[in-house]
């Protein structure tokens, strides 16, 4: 996922560029920025639902708390990741909204290349579970308000290069909304703020952030979706250590985005983001494919 594919432990790169402002501690977040794409706030109906997303994230840059790229030679993070995501709803009202509970388990190849050395890793990074309630506003508009925390399930060192867990617990309460309209208009957001708490491996408090995915397009018929996505991101507050000159870490990515829905219960969306306007982190670009089906 996409801040997952930049898990690599950019701290690793204060060896070699003492002036990153690391901004979140190595420069990364426990939110896959990006993720979401059209539907984002539309729950399903009662059911159990499998969900696969499929993410590519290749950066070659990371920019200072100017957004000067400080070109590190031989820079470069790449990851592949394949996160299945369960999502049940049983049916049960709760503050007029119907329940719904989900768990995502993400696989993570990951490579990170700086000057000097490299490190490659696999393996299951940091779990994701919540719950939240879904509101049908009308046959167009949906939305959803939940709690999702973020396990530290991901391997992780604090001496390695590569780390595809945060050693670390957090919290996001969450908003989504979403405009569907095969033949017209289709607008989603998926807002979050996320709770850091602390890494007890290094005594490090990443500071609260807040972000949105986001997707627009216009329905052209026979299940299509035509648009664009993105995201937004901004911490709100500094990181908590010692001896460490920290900024505060931003940035969006926005491109071509498309849906295909079957019309038999399942849909899929792919886009390509291309992040911009990055300050105190990796700058690069995402493929991103999410598969939903009913089991």
């Amino acid at each position: 996922m996409s801040t997952i594919a930049k898990a690599a432990s950019l701290a690793a790169l204060l060896a070699c560029a003492a002036t990153i402002a690391n901004a979140t501690e190595g420069g990364t977040s426990v939110y896959p920025n990006g993720t979401e794409n059209y539907m984002a706030g539309a729950l399903p109906p009662p059911g159990l639902y499998g969900m696969v997303f499929g993410n590519h994230y290749e950066a070659t840059q990371v920019n200072d708390g100017s957004g000067n790229n400080l070109n590190i030679p031989g820079f470069k993070v790449q990851a592949d990741v394949v996160a299945g995501r369960l999502a049940w709803v049983p049916g049960t009202k709760v503050l007029g909204g119907d329940l719904v509970a989900h768990v995502i388990v993400p696989v993570v190849n990951l490579s990170v290349n700086v000057p000097g050395t490299s490190q490659s890793k696999s393996g299951v990074g940091d779990i994701t579970t919540g719950l939240g309630l879904g509101y049908h506003h009308s046959p167009n508009l949906h939305s959803v308000v939940a709690v999702d925390f973020f396990l530290p399930t991901g391997a992780y060192n604090k001496t390695d290069l590569a780390n595809i867990g945060k050693n670390h617990f957090a919290l996001e309460p969450v908003y989504a909304v979403s405009y569907i309209d095969p033949n017209g208009f289709n607008g989603d957001l998926k807002f979050g703020y996320i709770f850091n708490s602390k890494n007890d491996a290094t005594d490090y408090t990443s500071g609260n952030e807040f972000h949105f995915d986001y997707a627009a397009g216009w329905g052209v018929g026979n299940g299509w979706t035509l648009g664009v996505g993105g995201y937004y991101y901004q911490q709100v507050t500094e990181d908590s250590t010692s001896g460490v000159n920290n900024g505060k870490g931003s940035a969006m990515a926005i491109g071509p985005s498309v849906k295909y829905d079957s019309g038999k219960g399942w849909f899929g969306t792919l886009k390509v983001e291309n992040e911009m306007n990055v300050k105190n982190r990796a700058q690069g670009s995402s493929v991103w494919l999410k598969l939903v089906f009913p089991l």
